[in-house]
């Protein structure tokens, strides 16, 4: 069973950055494809970005060319780059495996964009 846990969030003024990490335990995390979710308010979970065992990088359209997704396999940690933040950006930012959700959610890190 993976384990993980999200850090990094936080409050953020519109066109700031901010990096997130996912600590995840469990064996042969570097085969695992891992991806970043996001929850709004009143709004479905839903994947903003991926990356493969060998590095390969998918994104969704809202978060393209602000975000990047990276990984360290020997340190079992998947990060996400946050920048140009948003107002709608704003949400609790989860990691779980980047195919599907399949293993027990984390307790997310919020992150809010405000002026």
């Amino acid at each position: 069973q993976v384990q993980l846990v999200e850090s990094g969030g936080g409050l953020v003024q519109p066109g700031g950055s901010l990096r997130l990490s996912c600590a995840a335990s469990g064996s042969i995390f570097s085969v695992r494809n891992m991806g970043w979710y996001c929850q709004a308010p009143g709004k479905q979970r839903e994947l903003v970005a991926s990356i493969t065992s060998g590095g390969s990088t998918n994104y969704a359209d809202s978060v393209k060319g602000r975000f990047t997704i990276s990984r360290d396999n020997a340190k079992n940690t998947v990060y996400l780059q946050m920048s140009s933040l948003k107002p709608e950006d704003t949400a609790v930012y989860y990691c779980n495996n980047g195919f599907s959700p399949i293993w027990s959610w984390g307790q997310g890190t919020q992150v809010t964009v405000s002026s």
